[in-house]
């Protein structure tokens, strides 16, 4: 489960404190988003002492899809304190996108 649920009013506060955040940019109706939200969900727990893990839907904040320029989901951006590090696109094997992740740290 998601620590955060971010839109436009607590996103650029949430940046600015959060040393890593991964922000999982999904919609109710993307397979793939929701094929890999248990995996996020897993990862975030096992690295709970490292990192956090915000979701926005793209349906109800689309000025922050925009914002990023997303133009693909499931999208995780991956933020290290309040800076854009880096993004992973697609849904993947739970293995992959915890290498994925882990990468950033």
């Amino acid at each position: 489960m998601a620590d955060l649920d971010l839109n436009e009013q607590n996103f650029d506060e949430t940046l600015k404190s959060s040393a890593f955040l991964v922000v999982d940019l999904w919609a109710e109706w993307c397979a793939p988003c929701k094929m890999i939200a248990p995996f996020l969900d897993k990862i975030s727990l096992k690295f709970s002492d490292r990192m956090k893990l915000a979701k926005v839907n793209v349906d109800d904040h689309p000025t922050l899809a925009e914002r990023f320029q997303v133009t693909g989901i499931p999208t995780l951006l991956v933020f290290k304190n309040g800076e854009l590090a880096g993004r992973i696109t697609g849904a993947m094997p739970e293995n992959v996108l915890e290498t994925k992740i882990a990468a950033f740290f």
